[in-house]
Parts: structure tokens; C-alpha cells; sequence
């Protein structure tokens, strides 16, 4: 729509353009079999080496040659989740670009390998979360941001203030056990998670909360580590009298109904409030 609304012009400012999975898109899916997952293999990465890694290697030292205004990388997401920008550095000049999209920013520094963090050594970068695919809203939201993006004559880097931004950060990633079957609703499967776990992103599951109903015998489904790696799930979440519950009240963020998308990610992100940096 961009490119559409300048085709008789001139754009504001040089845009490089880079379209990634299409063969994955094309089939309304994340990746496809015998593919690394586009939004885990940029430059940092910890995914073996592949063709994806080369390539978007190349993709970074081709546009960042030259001196570069921003770096914008638009998501769709699979759950009901608020539109949000994400940043990998608390600085105001990248605060200051998330909170041109939206006042939801979420500081993240795992998973890596993310388009973001991998240009966020050459220039402000962000991640906008806008939204499930055609969502008519969610396509304008992210238009009217990139064509704001092309008019700005510079991104301001005084502080953020504090009405003008809700910063969270991401504090730990949940994930099913490999070889877990699992659904949303129902009775049919090992674990049952409740099906309208993604209405409660960015909002707040209490403690002692029921996230799943789990048959006889099944061992803890949920693995929970935190951005150093380490794994924390009990800190989090037990088993009683066949259901899973939460320990402690916490934040989620992106969680999915989606089963494939689960198992190719995670479940969900706990996240944390931050204060602003000074």
C-alpha cells in the first residue's frame, strides 16, 4: 500500500524492501518442512548454519553498506494480542520509534536471531507485532507508521515519558515438552490447554489459575526458561488433581491456539514490567 500510494511520486526516503518466507506465506503457515525458521537465523543467531543464515546474513551487509534511518520488521501473530512494538535496546531513540506505533513496547533480548536485535548494531530497530493476518485494521495501523516513518526528518532521542509508554520486558519463554500432544478445548489429548488462553495477552493470569486439563500419568508438559537459559518451570506452574495451574500471577504475551505455531515456537511469553531507563 506504500509503494501503491508513491507509485506516481517519489517516496519520501530510499526504502529497502525485504519480503522473507513467501513459499511458507503462500500456504498461511510459519515455515514448511526442511525449513529454518526466518525469524530465528538473522546474524546472532544460535540456529546451525543453513541457507537461511547465509542469506540473511547478505540481506545486513547489503543495506547497512551505507549508513541506515531505521529498521522496521512487521509481524503477523497467530492469538489476540494487542498491536505492540518491540526493541532490543532501552534507548530512547528506539523507544521513541516503538512508541510512534504503539504505547505497548516490550523489551527483549532472547529469542535471538531476530531481525530486530541483529540491526540493532547499526541503527534504531524495531519489531511491530500488528496484529493476525487481514486484519483490514492491523494493515492500516502498520501503513500509517511506515509513511509517518518516511516524514520524519530525524527520530528524536530525548526521553520517553512515562504516560506516553507501557514498557515490559520479556522475563521467561513457555514451551510444550517435545512429544506432548496437546489441543485447546476438548478432552481428546494428553493436555487440554483452555481455549481462550490468548484473549488473557498482555492482560494477567492469576495465581492458582487452571491453564490445562491433563490426563493420568502425564508428566509436567511445560517447559519454562528464562533469558539465561535456565529453566524455572516449577517457579511457575504445577500439576493438581489433573489440571495444570499457575503458581504466581503473571503477565503473557503472545500466546497461540494455533498447534503448529506452538510447537514450532512457544506457548507464550511471561513478561514483567520495566521501569524507563533514565
Amino acid at each position: 500500500m506504500i509503494l501503491r500510494k508513491y507509485r506516481a511520486g517519489t517516496l519520501p526516503r530510499s526504502v529497502w524492501l525485504f519480503v522473507a518466507n513467501t513459499r511458507a506465506a503462500a500456504e498461511g503457515k510459519r515455515l514448511v518442512v526442511g525449513q529454518q525458521d526466518y525469524n530465528r537465523c538473522w546474524p546472532g543467531t544460535m540456529v546451525p548454519d543453513g541457507k537461511e543464515i547465509q542469506l540473511l546474513q547478505e540481506v545486513v551487509d547489503t543495506v547497512c553498506r551505507t549508513p541506515i534511518f531505521a529498521s522496521v520488521d512487521l509481524h503477523n501473530n497467530t492469538g489476540q494480542n494487542p498491536h505492540y512494538g518491540c526493541v532490543n535496546r532501552l534507548d530512547h531513540s528506539f523507544l521513541q520509534l516503538a512508541t510512534l506505533f504503539s504505547r505497548t513496547v516490550v523489551y527483549f533480548t532472547q529469542p535471538c536471531g531476530v531481525q530486530s536485535l541483529a540491526m540493532s548494531e547499526y541503527t534504531p530497530s524495531v519489531t511491530l507485532e500488528c496484529g493476525k493476518v487481514g486484519d483490514r485494521v492491523a494493515l492500516d495501523h502498520a501503513v500509517t507508521f511506515l509513511d509517518a516513518c518516511l516524514h520524519l526528518h530525524h527520530i528524536p532521542d530525548q526521553k520517553v515519558q512515562a504516560q506516553d509508554i507501557h514498557l515490559l520486558q520479556t522475563k521467561a519463554t513457555v514451551k510444550v515438552v517435545a512429544g506432548t500432544t496437546f489441543g485447546f478445548g476438548g478432552t481428546a489429548n494428553q493436555v487440554n490447554f483452555r481455549q481462550d488462553i490468548d484473549l488473557h495477552n498482555f492482560g494477567s493470569i492469576p495465581a492458582g489459575s487452571v491453564i490445562a486439563k491433563i490426563k493420568p500419568g502425564v508428566p509436567m508438559p511445560l517447559c519454562v526458561t528464562n533469558n539465561h537459559g535456565t529453566q524455572i518451570t516449577e517457579d511457575f506452574f504445577r500439576i493438581e488433581g489433573g489440571a495444570l495451574k499457575a503458581n504466581r500471577s503473571f503477565i503473557p504475551s503472545m500466546a497461540s491456539t494455533d498447534v503448529d505455531v506452538v510447537r514450532q515456537d512457544c506457548l507464550f511469553y511471561v513478561m514483567e514490567e520495566l521501569a524507563l531507563p533514565s
